[in-house]
């Protein structure tokens, strides 16, 4: 917003004193003989009384008593919420994180899942919701409760929103956009947090492979990496948003996709849709075809599938 405007909205009165400059009492004392200088051309004042001078979030920090940032915060609060917003979902994730080695039942649904290297779930972030103390510990960081409902991580009656969930973190760029719980057992429905998932999981580690394995959940992803294929990432589903898509589209590259075979073939008649999809933008698609009834995780874990045999999947892999 133009210094001049915002003045103006503030009833402050000026006349014109040259081309690009307005004068009038300063608003950051008391004076009887206007002193305060608005230049138009540059967007800034200077005031011959008091000697302050600068630009529009100057002013704010005078008038208002406000550090520098909170002269920014003055004039967006859309932005501010949005960094709130951010802050508030690092906070959750690392009280996440730091829950999870207190917890045997977390420990031993992940070791279940067949994803144990302690140095994969610190790297992925992965924690873990007990319930119960979540809000306590956010509101004494600061963050209100109306915050904390906005995000999601707590309902109406403050309870945490991921209960007895593991949680990984999701992340766009260098920034968590949101947050999944996994269920550790049959009472809860596994959940993502309000608002977009975000793009494809640990881009930033795989886009400059040339052939890179794209699977359906998480621990699909988790049991590839601790097999030791690296240029694994994950799609949190079978349907890609426009931003996943156009992840896989951002250069040459082959894409194995490595969806679960179910009964009802839904998974591979995705794998099909997609792999069209994509042929039409010029990027090489082969679905990779798992044993029936497995998905990637279940190869490893329930199938005791090793890493040479899934290296043959990916070489029998057709278009």
């Amino acid at each position: 917003m133009p210094l001049l405007e915002y003045l103006r909205q503030q009833n402050w009165i000026g006349r014109p004193a040259g081309r690009w400059e307005y004068v009038g009492l300063c608003p950051l004392h008391e004076e009887s003989r206007p002193s305060f200088y608005v230049n138009t051309h540059k967007d800034v004042f200077y005031c011959h009384g008091c000697g302050q001078g600068g630009d529009l979030i100057r002013f704010l920090q005078l008038s208002h008593r406000l550090a520098f940032h909170e002269g920014l915060a003055y004039l967006d609060p859309t932005a501010t919420r949005e960094k709130d917003a951010i802050a508030v979902l690092e906070q959750a994730a690392t009280f996440y994180q730091h829950q999870l080695d207190q917890y045997p039942e977390a420990l031993g649904y992940l070791w279940k899942r067949g994803v144990y290297h302690p140095a994969l779930i610190r790297e992925l972030g992965i924690g873990y919701a007990p319930g119960g103390n979540l809000r306590r510990h956010l509101t004494a960081q600061g963050y209100s409760f109306e915050l904390l409902r906005r995000a999601g991580l707590i309902n109406a009656q403050g309870a945490d929103a991921l209960y007895q969930r593991i949680v990984f973190p999701l992340r766009q760029g260098e920034h968590i956009v949101n947050l999944y719980g996994r269920s550790i057992g049959s009472a809860f429905a596994h959940r993502f947090l309000p608002g977009c998932k975000g793009g494809l999981y640990a881009w930033e580690k795989v886009r400059h492979y040339d052939e890179v394995i794209l699977v359906e959940g998480l621990f699909d992803y988790g049991s590839l990496r601790q097999a030791g294929f690296q240029n694994a990432t994950c799609s949190l589903g079978t349907h890609l948003n426009d931003a996943q898509f156009r992840q896989l589209c951002d250069g040459r590259r082959t894409v194995y996709l490595t969806f679960d075979v179910d009964a009802n073939q839904s998974g591979q008649q995705a794998a099909e849709q997609l792999a069209h999809r994509l042929g039409v933008h010029g990027i090489m698609a082969l679905r990779v075809l798992l044993p029936q009834d497995y998905d990637p995780n279940s190869f490893f874990v329930g199938g005791g599938g090793s890493a040479e045999e899934f290296r043959s999947l990916l070489e029998a892999a057709q278009p």
